[in-house]
């Protein structure tokens, strides 16, 4: 699945009418409520707040609301920009203020669900994946090296440790524990020792 890589906002102006939607990250209903309630109060005297969430690993947990356009027209079409990029744990607030220019049904699914689309756009993706991590352990000597190469690598430095010998933690990239252990014994000279860990959910960023 996937998240936005940050809060944010943009704004559409359509035949006069402004739309603004605001993204969030949010990890419950309570916390998607009291964004939505925030939206709102912020926004108090626009013609609308329309919402729309969807939460959960597998994003089950599915709403949307028209606040006042008409049925079908605003939260759906929202929602489905979520549903079909495969986001969740994720809220959005679209705010009309009316220019008055009516748009008609098909205008205003356009409008609310472009909104959306072009927020999400603005503040990135991010997919998560579910990636075997391995801690690296090795002599002091080899530390600023092994490090070095290790996050010059496609690999994901997690965190560095200095205990009695400094300690790596990888999530590894598109290799197996097993060849990666190959590769750090070469690029070490065998000095190094890798320790395979639980597996570990990260966020990787995903090129627009």
């Amino acid at each position: 699945m996937r998240t936005i890589r940050r809060d944010g906002e943009h704004e559409l102006d359509i035949r006069k009418s402004r739309f603004l939607c605001a993204l969030a990250r949010v990890t419950d209903e309570d916390a998607a409520r009291a964004f939505i309630a925030e939206r709102r109060r912020l926004h108090w005297n626009a013609t609308h707040n329309c919402t729309a969430y969807v939460l959960g690993g597998d994003g089950r947990v599915q709403r949307s609301s028209d606040d006042g356009e008409p049925s079908g027209t605003a939260g759906v079409p929202m929602l489905e920009v979520l549903r079909h990029r495969g986001i969740t744990d994720t809220v959005a607030v679209v705010t009309r203020y009316f220019g008055g220019i009516k748009l008609g049904a098909g205008g205003l699914i356009r409008a609310y669900g472009n909104a959306v689309a072009a927020a999400v756009d603005e503040v990135g993706l991010l997919e998560r994946r579910s990636l075997p991590v391995v801690t690296v352990l090795a002599d002091y000597q080899w530390a600023g090296r092994l490090e070095s190469d290790l996050r010059d690598s496609r690999h994901r430095v997690l965190d560095v440790r200095y205990e009695a010998d400094v300690q790596v933690d990888v999530a590894l990239d598109g290799l197996a524990p097993a060849e990666f252990g190959a590769w750090v014994a070469e690029l070490t000279g065998g000095r190094a020792v890798c320790e395979e860990q639980d597996d570990m959910t990260v966020e990787v960023e995903i090129a627009p």
